[in-house]
């Protein structure tokens, strides 16, 4: 397997991340489109590939806050093989310096990968999009 994952800089490069998300969000995990596609433009895109195949996208952004991380998402053939160690290891690398509070909000499921990198779940759970998430911080 070779995995790479790489920010985006392309408006072709964009397409597909946002296939991979249509896949995962609003076909397999029945989230609203209106809901799946917001803050585009204020946004980090990251784009992971397989032997050139595009299998898995996250994003990070800026907020009032801090830097949150978001929008995992890893096609069904490639889960369980390293896509989102790498997606989550890039994002983290390539935040500015003085990026002092990151976050994340955590499908359950996913909260043990999140671990592994500094997260702490946070606060208590919570329905988006119909799914139940958790604020994961990481701590520095």
């Amino acid at each position: 397997m070779s995995l790479q994952v790489q920010k985006v800089i392309h408006p072709e490069e964009l397409d597909k991340v946002f296939a991979i998300r249509k896949i995962v969000f609003v076909d397999e995990q029945n989230c609203p489109p209106e809901l799946e596609w917001e803050n585009e433009d204020v946004s980090t895109h990251f784009l992971a590939t397989n032997n050139g195949q595009p299998c898995g996208a996250c994003r990070w952004r800026k907020t009032d806050a801090g830097y949150k991380l978001e929008r995992f998402a890893v096609l069904k053939d490639f889960r369980g093989q390293g896509v989102g160690r790498a997606l989550i290891a890039e994002a983290l690398s390539d935040l500015p310096e003085d990026a002092h509070y990151i976050y994340l909000n955590s499908q359950l499921d996913a909260m043990s990968l999140y671990a592994k990198f500094g997260f702490v779940a946070e606060g208590e759970q919570f329905d988006e999009a119909g799914i139940q998430h958790l604020k994961m911080v990481k701590k520095v």
